[in-house]
């Protein structure tokens, strides 16, 4: 039993001392499934708080004959499987901490060597007869084990990119970081040694090495985990029952910490939302975890629409985004389309495969990016919140040419990145113009259905607002008149859908001319 080679349990220990731990043994159904195939490099990426080293540890404490840990994992999902036994205990694992050894090994250029005469001192101690002292490669030290004896071995990687991350600059040490990436795991060589090869970290494996160094690995990421994905935070399911036994709203845990869909599941951070069952308090977890230093840089990169997109998504929108083109690095981030897709990487945004669009998966989120934003002086959001107040306020009075006249400002300042006279733009429009609604309102809902049609926005108040904020239910329409829109949110009994989740209603018309390019808007107050 060593740091590195054939560590014990205890690590996955502590995880399940915890007061609350959410059953994710299933996943090893899986790996023993694929172990010793083709499939069975998987490089599994999430973000920050969404269970990577927990992940890591509870492979390590299942397959490593470092310990015994049958009592452990009775009684979880995994023991429910025929083959439980069959692979419990029995491999030799090399367990790194990419992250952990950064320290031990006095700085990132040193990493490699670090680990290499560290886990070959390890072996030594298994396979001192096998294995010869004037060897001082890693993958050649397990090659000549597997040679001799038939042995091979489960690799788990920790936070295997943080010096695709931290140390990207830095030539020299990805370099010697990538070839012993290659040793380890590409080749005919080492599909004798490897059982398993089981990979975490924030991002997928680098792009520009693939063809070289990794291409053997399955990636399983935000974008899209397939078999994995329920096993990528809590799912919808779990998170129910952690509130059945907390006593918590669920319908509100729904909308705080909601929003990252993988497959069929929707995904909840499980940092998040532990905090919450333990601590009984709606807000964002999320600032523990990582730092705004490195969020705002990205969003005021001056590519065309990014900052645009923001804007839109933190208003609640979606914005297509193209996910092919990042190279999993942070070196090579060439436009508008890199940035989102490493956001979505990091968390900041969610993704949707089926219509290839990003958004701001939940209110923590949302909270988050304009706390980051607020802190690192990003201009042009905080002048757009200004105008998106007034906005507000002018709702708020009932004053419908107001409103009108913060609509076409917007309009108009906004119409660079759309086209001016588009139907979906005015859409686009209303869904950003609202922006500063958004610590007082839930994210907007579109198109809800409601009496005998769908309205195209309703803002829902948050609930220690209820009391000032009215909801507002909001129609557009397009050379027509506002009139024509107030007529049909009455008509067609829109104020219905909300009437249980506030107080008062505002009903919103807004119409724009597409001949005058001039804006109408009429409000009246919902009587019920």
């Amino acid at each position: 039993m060593g740091i590195f080679v054939n560590p014990d349990n205890s690590a996955f220990q502590v995880a399940l001392n915890s007061e609350i731990y959410v059953d994710k043994t299933g996943l090893l159904e899986y790996t023993n499934k694929v172990m010793n195939t083709l499939q069975g490099y998987i490089c599994n990426s999430r973000p920050r708080r969404f269970g990577k080293s927990v992940t890591a540890n509870m492979l390590t404490a299942y397959y490593s004959r470092g310990c015994d840990s049958e009592k452990m994992f009775s009684g979880f999902e995994i023991s429910k499987y025929l083959d439980f036994r069959t692979h419990l205990n029995q491999y030799d694992v090399i367990h790194l901490d990419i992250q952990w050894c950064m320290e031990p090994a006095g700085g990132a250029e040193k990493i490699v060597s670090y680990i290499t005469g560290k886990t070959l001192a390890e072996l030594r101690t298994y396979y001192s007869n096998e294995l010869p002292e004037k060897i001082n490669s890693l993958s050649e030290a397990l090659a000549v084990i597997n040679n001799k004896t038939g042995n091979k071995f489960i690799i788990i990687i920790d936070e295997w990119d943080v010096l695709i991350r931290d140390a990207a600059a830095d030539k020299k040490v990805q370099e010697e970081y990538i070839n012993f990436l290659r040793g380890l795991f590409k080749g005919t060589e080492p599909t004798k040694y490897i059982q398993l090869a089981f990979l975490t970290g924030i991002l997928p494996v680098k792009k520009e090495i693939s063809q070289s160094a990794l291409n053997n690995f399955k990636l399983y990421s935000m974008l899209s985990a397939g078999p994995l994905s329920s096993y990528i935070g809590f799912t919808e399911d779990e998170v129910k029952a952690l509130c059945e036994n907390y006593d918590r709203d669920f319908e509100e845990v729904k909308r705080w910490y909601d929003g990252y869909q993988l497959g069929q599941y929707h995904v909840y951070n499980p940092n998040a939302v532990v905090n919450l069952m333990m601590e009984g308090e709606f807000q964002s977890y999320w600032s523990g975890t990582a730092s705004y230093d490195g969020i705002v840089p990205l969003i005021n990169m001056n590519f065309d629409g990014l900052k645009t997109a923001i804007i839109e998504m933190v208003s609640g929108a979606a914005v297509k985004v193209d996910v092919g083109s990042f190279q999993n690095d942070i070196v090579s981030i060439v436009n508008k389309d890199d940035v989102l897709t490493y956001l979505i990487h990091l968390g900041y945004l969610a993704y949707l495969s089926k219509t290839e669009a990003a958004f701001v998966p939940n209110e923590e989120i949302r909270q988050e990016l304009i706390r980051a934003t607020r802190r690192k002086k990003w201009n042009e959001f905080l002048d757009f919140q200004q105008t998106s107040e007034t906005l507000l306020d002018a709702t708020l009075d009932m004053d419908g040419d107001a409103v009108a006249a913060q609509i076409e400002k917007i309009h108009s300042d906004y119409c660079s990145m759309l086209q001016y006279n588009d139907e979906n733009s005015l859409s686009s429009v209303l869904a950003i113009a609202y922006l500063n609604s958004m610590q007082y309102y839930f994210k907007p809902i579109r198109e809800l259905p409601t009496g005998r049609g769908f309205a195209d926005f309703i803002y829902i108040s948050k609930p220690e607002y209820r009391d000032d904020y009215p909801a507002l239910v909001v129609e557009l329409k397009w050379n027509k008149n506002a009139q024509t829109a107030l007529g049909q949110i009455k008509d067609k009994k829109y104020p219905e859908s909300v009437l249980n989740y506030t107080g008062n209603i505002l009903l919103v018309g807004i119409n724009y001319d597409k001949e005058s390019k001039e804006h109408q808007c009429l409000i009246e107050q919902y009587v019920k």
